[in-house]
């Protein structure tokens, strides 16, 4: 007898093999497409001469520096700068500008009261971006050199795209613009970590789109940070690169720390709010008559660093300056600084910092860093509170009051503070500070001319 299989439901069909997710598919396919693989070797190639004019642009900028403020005042028979030397630097500057400003194309590169651009840069506005810079940062702007050369980047690679008649798509336009752009954060910052996690934060986009953007930032950085080193190491020019370096062991936090950083990062975060808000004040009664108008507050800036030299006794370049090297020493040795002089450089720099937001050319991160460091080191005699904490929950609630970007402003500070140890203050101190700023009255964050 035959044994016969028991019927059963009938067997389902085969089920087909799932596709792919659709975001690898798109990246593996747009990664084959010759264009982008072509754009992709473009901004490798673009990382190297980029990072070699942001070097010989630094450079530039810091000689001349420290001949105005150093070699110029020693020649005429003093020790360092005297209170009034700020005055006819920061009016020449602001002359100088407010030219750059209503004459040639691109009026000198965007406003530093806006924000930071990232990308952006045009060879048309390439010379107005590099004479403003010259004539405000050297001449005692209380501004840094980000903001230009990031403009400077930006615009120097879509030149060198021109040259070589690479493609002008708006895809390649923009991927090179960017690239740029990421050399040269990556030059002045020292890192290609904080031009990527900046770029990730500005440009938005997310997906293969972001992974598509991200490689030739990354590709250009890199490369970028190698060449920049080593030509500084060769040349033996310095650059005026931004870094902190505190002294002692890193202590281990504990509830005090943390109580006491909150409120550091309230404080800066309030400040530079109601400083960048002055800014974008200034910024508008300039555009009505750029020329006369950003000679004045250029000379009002000067006023404030001279005032700080009168009731302190200490170089009139505390204030009139970016900060970063100033914030170097203030970060080696922060009990030099006394408790006058320390309220003092706040409250000018910070006057000082408001009034070039709207009128001068620059970065608005470096002055904002040291008024966040400079905050700390204040506040870091209260009960339970350590130099090395306080310290960095200034640097990361001034970046992230300035930049409203918390993840860029939290690696930022740890990269300056130079531990993992402070994680969780940088962290907490970057969203107090970006809460508070958004919270805190006044006029947003928009767009200006210029």
């Amino acid at each position: 007898m035959t044994a016969t299989t028991p019927s059963g439901p009938s067997r389902p069909a085969e089920t087909a093999t799932p596709a792919p997710p659709a975001e690898p598919v798109l990246l593996r396919g747009l990664l084959k497409t010759p264009p982008y693989r072509r754009i992709l070797l473009l901004c490798a190639l673009v990382g190297i001469p980029v990072s070699l004019v942001c070097f010989w642009f630094l450079a530039g900028l810091h000689a001349l520096q420290r001949l105005l403020w150093e070699s110029l005042p020693h020649a005429l028979g003093w020790d360092g700068p005297p209170w009034w030397w700020p005055l006819p630097l920061l009016l020449a500057a602001g002359a100088l500008v407010g030219l750059v400003v209503a004459r040639l194309p691109g009026a000198g590169g965007h406003i530093p009261a806006a924000g930071l651009a990232v990308g952006g840069g045009t060879t048309r506005a390439l010379p107005g971006v590099v004479l403003a810079a010259v004539a405000s940062l050297p001449f005692g702007a209380v501004l840094g050199p980000e903001a230009p050369l990031i403009a400077l980047g930006s615009g120097f690679a879509l030149l060198l795209r021109d040259l070589a008649r690479g493609p002008a798509t708006p895809q390649a336009t923009a991927l090179l613009g960017v690239a740029g752009a990421a050399a040269a954060i990556a030059a002045i910052f020292g890192s290609p970590l904080i031009a990527a996690v900046l770029l990730i934060e500005v440009v938005g986009v997310g997906g293969p789109q972001l992974v598509a953007v991200m490689l030739p930032a990354l590709l250009s950085s890199g490369l970028g940070a190698l060449v920049f080193t080593g030509f500084g190491r060769w040349t033996g020019l310095q650059t005026g690169g931004l870094s902190v370096k505190l002294p002692g062991p890193v202590p281990r936090l504990d509830a005090a720390d943390v109580g006491w950083a909150l409120l550091v990062a309230v404080v800066v975060a309030a400040l530079l709010r109601q400083a960048v808000g002055v800014g974008q004040a200034v910024a508008a009664f300039v555009a009505k008559a750029p020329i006369a108008r950003t000679a004045l507050c250029a000379l009002g800036a000067g006023v404030c660093a001279a005032v700080y030299a009168l009731v302190t006794g200490r170089s009139p370049a505390d204030v009139a300056s970016s900060g970063q090297s100033v914030m170097a020493t203030l970060a080696d040795d922060p009990r030099a600084w006394g408790v006058l002089a320390l309220v003092a450089v706040l409250l000018c720099k910070a006057v000082g910092y408001a009034l070039c937001l709207g009128s001068l050319r620059g970065g608005p991160i470096f002055p904002a860093l040291f008024l966040g460091a400079a905050a700390g080191v204040l506040a870091s005699p209260l009960p339970g509170l350590g130099v090395v904490p306080a310290v960095a929950a200034g640097l990361a609630a001034a970046a992230a009051s300035v930049l409203r970007l918390p993840v860029s402003s939290s690696v930022m500070a740890l990269l300056l503070v130079g531990t993992a140890g402070m994680t969780p203050v940088v962290i907490l101190a970057a969203v107090a500070a970006l809460i508070v700023t958004e919270l805190l009255p006044g006029p947003r964050r928009r767009e200006l001319a210029g």
